[in-house]
């Protein structure tokens, strides 16, 4: 396994280096759950390692070096758990695709990890405010002038999605709640979650200095923490291969689950250790056992 770093403790592991290599030292059949942000293709320039997925050439580039890592998905997870992708459809533009409109980047996901074998299990439209997005992008469909001037062009904002494919087989050690409320589960049941707060990022919570190195979308805290809870017994395995600056390891370790995480930049990998150690400080405050 090419490693250029490693931090661990008892309830977490941090591998800085290439999520598909890394990957290959995890034994099979041993993640109870994966939850993570893909690069979104070519949308988003993280670093300029050749490995890094989002500096591919073409979607062609992407969708073949995208493969090898759900091949390694499939060979890690238990049978009949679940992996959950954060993903969004993409905006297209004249200049790079010819016409203003959206790709179904999200559907292409789906049918990366359905080729491999998984099944296509849940998923969950998370809510975004248009009004912010307008006001970031300054996408054509959504300024107000294009309803006045040219409505054919005008478009709804575009929701963020959480994904979930099931890996094949039937489980061995399932997942059980016995203490589930109703509420919970028909709010947790909806395809629908517009109560999703886009400021509840670790990032947010963590209130860093002004030169500390920022993460362009960092997955709300929320989001990880239902699908944690919802498809993860305590003390299983939980995996993400784009660990960015810890997200799915804070919360793992904060509900009593362990963690492996992956990260190719170097500045995202030390702040993920950085956080991922603090969890385990408060985590440690409350342990009277």
């Amino acid at each position: 396994m090419r490693c250029i770093n490693q931090k661990t403790s008892k309830k977490w592991a941090m591998y800085h280096g290439d999520c598909i290599e890394v990957l290959k030292g995890i034994p099979d059949q041993s993640v109870g759950y994966s939850i993570f942000s893909p690069p979104f293709s070519s949308l988003y320039t993280y670093s300029n390692s050749p490995r890094d997925m989002g500096n591919c050439r073409d979607d062609a580039e992407f969708f073949e070096h995208f493969g090898y890592l759900v091949d390694e998905l499939l060979r890690v997870m238990k049978p009949g758990r679940d992996v959950s992708f954060h993903c969004m459809l993409l905006p297209t533009s004249k200049a790079k695709d010819g016409v203003i409109g959206i790709r179904d980047f999200r559907g292409e996901l789906i049918r990366a990890f359905a080729s491999k074998g998984f099944i296509h299990h849940s998923e969950a439209v998370i809510w975004k405010d248009p009004v912010t997005a307008m006001q970031r992008t300054k996408a054509l469909g959504l300024l107000h002038k294009t309803v006045r001037n040219n409505a054919s062009m005008s478009r709804q904002g575009i929701p963020d999605y959480l994904i979930t494919m099931r890996a094949p087989g039937d489980p061995v050690d399932k997942v059980t709640h016995d203490d589930y409320p109703v509420e919970k589960w028909q709010r947790i049941a909806s395809p629908i979650w517009a109560d999703i707060n886009p400021s509840d990022t670790l990032q947010f919570r963590s209130a860093r200095e002004h030169d500390d190195e920022r993460h362009i979308c960092p997955l709300q805290l929320e989001v990880i923490r239902r699908g944690i809870e919802l498809w993860t017994n305590p003390g299983d395995i939980v995996l993400s291969p784009f660990a960015g600056i810890g997200s799915e390891g804070v919360v793992a370790v904060e509900m009593e689950r362990k963690f492996i995480g992956v990260e190719l930049k170097e500045s995202y990998f030390n702040q993920a250790v950085g956080n991922l150690t603090h969890a385990d400080a408060q985590g440690d405050m409350f342990d009277v056992g």
